[in-house]
C-alpha cells in the first residue's frame, strides 16, 4: 500500500514493517548477535512482519532458534511477559518481541479521510510534544524515528522501560542508529557483558567455519586453515589461498613471502661439494704435472702420453663442472651446466676409447703380416677424439636451438619455499646427451674387457675395464636417484655422479702409474713393464 500510484490517498500512521525489521537488524549487527528467538502475537499483521524479519536475519547470517506466538487480545498483559521471561532464561539466543495492537478503522472512515483530508495531510508538518518534527514523505509514511527500549524486570515483578537508543530510517547514513551501552541494564544471569548470543563461539583469524551436519548455519566448528591458506577476519566461511610466491604464517592469519632457496656456495652441502671438486681438480693437476715431468720414462711413453694428457686435462674440466651447478641459477649457467658437462665428458670418454683402440691395434700390429701399422699413431687417436666429441657437440647445439635449459621458479615442490632451479627444457635432449656418454663408456668397456688379457705393456686395458665399470654403475644408479630427488638435492645428486665417475676414471687409470713413478721408480723400465 506504499505505492503512491496505486494508492495515492494512503497515509501510514503506524510503523512500516520494513523499517522496523531494518532497525532490529542494525541492533543485532551492532552487538554481533546471530542466535535469535522471536516472540510475537498471532495476528495476521504480526505474522507478515515476522516473516520479513526472519528473512532479514537469515540474509545477514543469523539463525532463528525458535519462534513463539502469544494470543492477541488487543494488548499484552504483564503475566504473559513474565511467563516468557521465565522461559527464555533457558535459551542462549537474543529475544525479539514483536507485538501489534489492533489499529484498524472502518473502511468508510478511511475513505472519508482520503477524500476530505488528503490536501491537508500531504502538507502535514508540525512538532510533537517532544519537539520532534513530524511530516509525511512522498510515500505517505510518517517520517518518525523509533526508540530502542530496554525492558527491565524489577524485583517486585513489575516492568520498566528505559530508552537506550534511537533508530531513524530517514536520518543521514551513519546517524540513523545510535545506542548508549552504558544505559543498558543487563540481566544478572549473563556471564558476559554484553552477552554473546551465538550458537557457536566466533572463529578467530586463522580458522574457518565448518557447519555442523544437520544443524543451522550458525552452529559450526572452527577448524584451522590449511598450509598455504589464511583467514584474516573473524568468522570467515572459507580460507583464502596465498599467492604462489607467498606462504601462510604460523598462526595462518597472514601471507608472508616464501623463502628463496637453491644450492648455494655458503650452505654446508655446497661447501662440501665445492671442496671435493676443488680437491680432485688439484689432484688431477698434480698428476698431469707428474706425467709431464716424467714424460720420457718408459711407463708414461708406453701408455701414449699425449692421450694421457688429453684425458687428464678433460678430467680437470670434469671436476670443475660442479662449480657451474652450485649457485643461484640464471639463464647463462643453466645453459652451461648440462652442455659443458656433456661435451667435456665426451672428450674424456672418447680419449679413453681412443686409448683402448690404440692398445688393441698396437697388439694386433705386432702379429706377422698385419697391415694395422698405419692405424697406429696420434692421427688416428685424434680423429677418434674429434669425431666422437663432435657428435656430442652437435647434440648439445641442437638442444640449445630447440628447447634450451632455463631458470625456473618452483613454488610447489617444497612447502613455504621458492626453489630456483634449472629446467632441462627438452628432457629428450638431456637423456640423449647422457645416453651418448653411456654409449661411449659401453664401447670402451667392451673393447677393454676383450683386451684385458693382452700380454706385455698392453695390460692398461685392465684398468680401463675397471674404470668403465665404475663409470657405468655410477650413471645407471644416477637416473632413478635423480628422478626421486627434489629441489636442490637433484642438483647435488648430479654433482655427486659427476665427481664419483670422474674420480673413478682418475683413480683406476692413473693411480697405478703414479704409484710406480713415485714409490717404485725401480720398476719404471721396459723390462719390468713387460712382466706386468
Amino acid at each position: 500500500m506504499s505505492d503512491p500510484v496505486q494508492y495515492p490517498y494512503f497515509y501510514r500512521t503506524v510503523p512500516n514493517k520494513l523499517h522496523l525489521c531494518a532497525g532490529i537488524g542494525k541492533l543485532l549487527k551492532y552487538f554481533g548477535w546471530k542466535w535469535v528467538n522471536i516472540f510475537s502475537t498471532d495476528d495476521e499483521s504480526s505474522v507478515r512482519a515476522v516473516q520479513i524479519l526472519r528473512e532479514g536475519i537469515e540474509q545477514n547470517g543469523g539463525c532463528i532458534e525458535f519462534h513463539e506466538t502469544i494470543p492477541h487480545y488487543g494488548r499484552i498483559m504483564v503475566p504473559q511477559l513474565e511467563k516468557v521471561h521465565s522461559a527464555i532464561k533457558q535459551s542462549s539466543a537474543v529475544n525479539i518481541y514483536y507485538f501489534n495492537k489492533n489499529t484498524a478503522m472502518p473502511l468508510s472512515y478511511v475513505q472519508f479521510l482520503q477524500l476530505q483530508l488528503h490536501r491537508y495531510l500531504r502538507n502535514l508538518h508540525f512538532k510533537n510534544g517532544l519537539g520532534e518534527e513530524m511530516y509525511m514523505d512522498e510515500n505517505g509514511e510518517l517520517t518518525t524515528g523509533y526508540d530502542i527500549l530496554n525492558l527491565i524486570f524489577l524485583p517486585n515483578m513489575t516492568l520498566k522501560y528505559e530508552v537506550v537508543g534511537h533508530y531513524n530510517p530517514h536520518a543521514p547514513q551513519g546517524q540513523d542508529f545510535t545506542i548508549d551501552e552504558k544505559a543498558i541494564v543487563w540481566e544478572s544471569y549473563f556471564t558476559q557483558i554484553p552477552p554473546q548470543f551465538r550458537c557457536s563461539p566466533s572463529c578467530h583469524p586463522g580458522y574457518r567455519k565448518l557447519t555442523k551436519e544437520g544443524k543451522p548455519i550458525c552452529c559450526y566448528d572452527c577448524i584451522p586453515c590449511s598450509e598455504g591458506e589464511i583467514s584474516n577476519q573473524t568468522d570467515m566461511d572459507t580460507c583464502t589461498t596465498c599467492p604462489d610466491d607467498q606462504r601462510s604464517n604460523q598462526i595462518r592469519d597472514a601471507c608472508i613471502p616464501k623463502v628463496i632457496t637453491f644450492l648455494s656456495f655458503e650452505e654446508p652441502l655446497g661447501i662440501v661439494l665445492t671442496s671435493i671438486s676443488m680437491f680432485f681438480f688439484l689432484v688431477t693437476a698434480v698428476i698431469l704435472g707428474i706425467f709431464i715431468h716424467y714424460r720420457d720414462t718408459p711407463i708414461v711413453r708406453a701408455n701414449n702420453r699425449h692421450l694421457s694428457y688429453i684425458i687428464l686435462i678433460s678430467l680437470m674440466f670434469c671436476f670443475f663442472c660442479p662449480l657451474i651447478f652450485i649457485g643461484r641459477p640464471h639463464e647463462v649457467n643453466c645453459i652451461l651446466r648440462q652442455t659443458t658437462f656433456g661435451i667435456v665428458f665426451s672428450i674424456a670418454l672418447s680419449s679413453i676409447l681412443a686409448k683402448t683402440i690404440t692398445v688393441v691395434t698396437a697388439f694386433q700390429a705386432t702379429k706377422p703380416g698385419s697391415k694395422l701399422h698405419k692405424w697406429i699413431g696420434s692421427r688416428v687417436s685424434n680423429s677418434i677424439i674429434l669425431s666422437c666429441s663432435l657428435i656430442q657437440t652437435v647434440l648439445c647445439l641442437a638442444w640449445l636451438f630447440t628447447a634450451p635449459p632455463f631458470p625456473y621458479l618452483n613454488m610447489r615442490s617444497e612447502i613455504g619455499t621458492i626453489l630456483i632451479e634449472c629446467k632441462e627444457g627438452s628432457v629428450i635432449a638431456f637423456y640423449c646427451v647422457l645416453g651418448y656418454l653411456g654409449f661411449l663408456a659401453g664401447i670402451s668397456f667392451i673393447i677393454a674387457f676383450l683386451a684385458r688379457n693382452l700380454p706385455d705393456s698392453f695390460n692398461e686395458a685392465k684398468y680401463i675395464t675397471f674404470s668403465m665399470l665404475i663409470f657405468c654403475n655410477v650413471w645407471i644408479s644416477f637416473i632413478p636417484t635423480y628422478l626421486s630427488s627434489k629441489g636442490k638435492y637433484m642438483v647435488a645428486v648430479e654433482i655427486f655422479a659427476i665427481l664419483a665417475s670422474s674420480a673413478g676414471l682418475l683413480g683406476c687409470i692413473f693411480s697405478p702409474k703414479c704409484y710406480i713413478i713415485l714409490l717404485r721408480p725401480e720398476r719404471n723400465n721396459k723390462k719390468d713393464l713387460r712382466k706386468m
